[in-house]
């Protein structure tokens, strides 16, 4: 990455804008891409992403524009922040310009279908890209108006995560590293579908006891099944997994805390995610990681609690009661106690 050449944010969304500004903040030209031109107008014209990110200034160095190749071309470090849905539509065609790119990943979902992660994505579409990902606890609107946040850039790629490290690194926005990409990335996906949960349950006025209980059971059950396919269960005690949990599952702020709230208000789905307009991700997470967890037999009962009630017609109610009527476990898995494996 020269010093003369512009760092590509491709999605015009509340993260992708977020990154895109404190990019700019640390002296980089910005080129932001986006696939709605009136978009892109809109926010060369009112100095703001008034769609996704109103109110918050659009630094200078930012360049909404609209020319993907160009945008590609131009750039060696590309953080990705489209919807998992449309991710792999938008990068296929231009699998040849993203050779010996770097491209960072900063979407937090899954693909349906593949289960696939989003960096596997990349990785399918270009092989010869270097990969990494960028998750934590990171409320788009608290960055853009700099609160102290941390996040991690994970990649096995050392030196790629250095030049990330080098180029986000700021007075509020701190980067750590890991060499786990997968663990990192799966976390981000996975605490998605526990924040819906506890917007429901918030919504219905359940008590501090309740939330916490939710959240320390989300974690064993992310960690149980990262590990089944693989992650280090160690990761999940760090930002991108317990970290990213509790901001995501206790902040009105968070996109998939607001669905479930909206759900325990009284909405359908579709209202709720009409009413948000813009993607959450944890409904497309959800879906996928029912059916993966069945099919290699994980317990997952908070997640197929939340299935039952968005997809099955049951109410949070049953769903707690199922909960508890449920046989006792150790507390904390990975941890050997004797009469109790």
């Amino acid at each position: 990455m020269t010093e003369r050449q512009p760092i590509a944010v491709l999605g015009g969304g509340s993260f992708g804008t977020a990154v895109a500004n404190l990019l700019g903040e640390n002296g980089h030209a910005v080129r932001q891409w986006m696939r709605d031109p009136e978009q892109a107008r809109a926010m060369r014209e009112q100095g703001e992403n008034p769609r996704y990110l109103k109110g918050i200034r659009l630094h200078p160095a930012v360049q909404p524009v609209t020319d993907l190749v160009h945008t590609l071309q131009g750039s060696s470090l590309i953080f990705v922040a489209l919807p998992s849905s449309a991710l792999r539509a938008v990068l296929a065609p231009h699998a040849g310009v993203l050779a010996g790119r770097m491209l960072v990943s900063l979407t937090k979902g899954i693909e349906a279908h593949t289960f696939k992660l989003m960096s596997e994505i990349l990785g399918e579409i270009a092989p010869q890209a270097r990969l990494g990902v960028l998750s934590g606890p990171n409320l788009a609107r608290e960055i853009a108006e700099h609160a102290l946040t941390a996040t991690v850039v994970a990649s096995e790629d050392e030196d790629l995560c250095r030049q990330v490290q080098a180029a986000l690194h700021g007075p509020t926005f701190r980067v750590y590293a890991s060499s786990d990409r997968f663990g990192v990335e799966l976390g981000g996906a996975l605490k998605n579908v526990y924040a819906i949960m506890a917007g429901l349950a918030a919504a219905v006025g359940m008590g501090e006891n309740t939330k916490s209980m939710l959240i320390t059971r989300a974690l064993a059950e992310m960690t149980r099944f990262a590990v089944s396919e693989g992650a280090n269960p160690m990761t999940f005690l760090g930002l991108a997994g317990v970290g990213d949990l509790i901001v995501t599952c206790s902040s009105p702020k968070s996109r998939n805390y607001q669905i479930g709230q909206a759900l325990g208000q009284g909405l359908t789905l579709d209202e709720a995610v009409t009413r948000l307009g813009e993607v959450a991700e944890g409904v497309n997470t959800l879906r996928v990681l029912k059916a993966k967890a069945d099919e290699l037999q994980v317990y997952m009962p908070l997640v197929a609690g939340l299935h039952a009630i968005l997809f099955e017609g049951r109410t949070l109610a049953q769903v707690i009661e199922l909960l508890m009527r449920a046989e006792p476990k150790t507390d904390v898995d990975f941890i050997s106690i004797d009469g109790f494996k």
